[in-house]
């Protein structure tokens, strides 16, 4: 495959989700353009779990092949989303004394300080997937940019962590190999949608990404144009069909018609549906509001809350999301370049589409070695596209 081309899988619960983006040249710019993608409907997953790695090989296969028929390309090669309840962030802090005699600070010095953060993140059956340094201070004092070329003695770091269960890697990397794709890397989906959902401008004054799947919801928090804090709740727009169908005593296909706005003329009392999802939404939210309050960012995110994935499709949910987090609030908007010149807004796509884009402009930093034995701990790779 040409190192032009990228390809991107989500395995969701709900869906797989497989993309083929080519560079092109637009206007003296290098613009991702998607060639082909496939989806199928995910078997054997549990909230991001795999109970049955045969099933999920055969449904990536389905949507593999559908993604190579549209881009007449064979798929050998794939960046790989991880989501799911075992997906979480850990910020803690490390520290160094400067290696140099003259107390300059040097890139060995922010790989030693950030091996000391690491020792304070308990990895049992869990490994770590990215690291993002945070802040750096020198001697007491913050560091505003780089710190390599400052003197001082002592050098300290607040570095996020970001881990999966071993367990659940290796069986996402199996169903993947199975049907004879190598995995080329590993993004945890809030990032890799994050890439293609959010502006510089949302990020650097802070604001909160959350993807509404099926049966989980994460967000990730963004500063000064870096990520620093990811969460997952194991509740998603599933539960709304739920209570929908409960609620009215209807069919959970009926349910979920209603709830996607695909049924609009029903006989059912419109003030107790519009309760009903209120009512579910504004508990996700609420969960959102209580990160954002131990983080300390509640009502402090100007960049506002931006709301992807199935569940954003929910005609209210930006006014629910702005009364319950008092932040400005919409759903993502994204304009995917395909190659017939249409343009796909599904939001449902973003993780895919974003994995893409990286492999596009990865540079063979960090990811994972062939056969997966060993994770490469770059600590840097393609999270340089962050400023500190």
């Amino acid at each position: 495959m040409s190192k032009k081309n990228s390809v991107g899988i989500d395995i969701g619960t709900h869906q797989i989700k497989v993309v083929v983006a080519e560079l092109i040249k637009e206007k003296s710019k290098d613009i991702p353009r998607i060639i082909g993608r496939g989806s199928s409907e995910s078997k054997g997953l549990r909230h991001g779990y795999i109970i049955n790695q045969s099933d999920v090989s055969k449904s990536l296969e389905r949507a593999v092949k559908q993604a190579e028929r549209s881009s007449g390309i064979k798929i050998k090669k794939a960046y790989l989303s991880i989501g799911g309840v075992s997906l979480e962030g850990i910020t803690t802090v490390g520290s160094t004394i400067s290696t140099k005699g003259d107390y300059e600070i040097t890139e060995l010095d922010i790989q030693k300080a950030i091996r000391s953060a690491e020792n304070n993140v308990q990895l049992l059956n869990k490994r770590i997937i990215h690291r993002v340094p945070l802040s750096y201070k020198i001697d007491g004092q913050k560091v505003f940019g780089r710190p390599q070329g400052i003197k001082g003695k002592k050098m300290e770091i607040e570095v996020l962590f970001i881990t999966y269960l071993k367990q659940h890697l290796e069986d996402l990397i199996n169903a993947v190999e199975e049907i004879g794709i190598e995995v080329e890397d590993i993004v945890a989906a809030p990032i890799a949608a994050g890439i293609v959902t959010l502006t510089k401008s949302q990020k650097m004054p802070g604001c909160v990404l959350a993807n509404l799947g099926s049966e989980t919801v994460s967000i990730i928090v963004y500063e000064n144009n870096t990520p620093i804090s990811l969460e997952i709740f194991p509740i998603g727009s599933t539960n709304i069909t739920n209570d929908i169908a409960l609620g009215l005593k209807i069919s959970l296909e009926e349910a979920e018609k209603i709830k996607t706005g695909v049924i609009s003329n029903t006989s059912y009392p419109k003030k107790k549906l519009d309760d009903i999802i209120f009512s579910r939404l504004a508990g996700i939210f609420q969960l959102i509001e209580a990160h954002l309050k131990k983080i300390g960012r509640n009502g402090l995110l100007p960049g506002g809350i931006i709301l992807t994935g199935g569940g954003s499709g929910i005609t209210t949910i930006e006014d629910i999301a702005k009364a319950y987090l008092k932040l400005p609030s919409k759903v993502a908007s994204i304009n995917l370049i395909t190659n017939t010149n249409a343009k796909i807004k599904d939001s449902t796509w973003t993780v895919a589409y974003g994995l893409c884009v990286l492999g596009l402009n990865s540079k063979d930093e960090g990811g994972i070695s062939r056969g997966f034995k060993n994770i490469k701990e770059k600590l840097f790779g393609w999270l340089r596209m962050f400023s500190i």
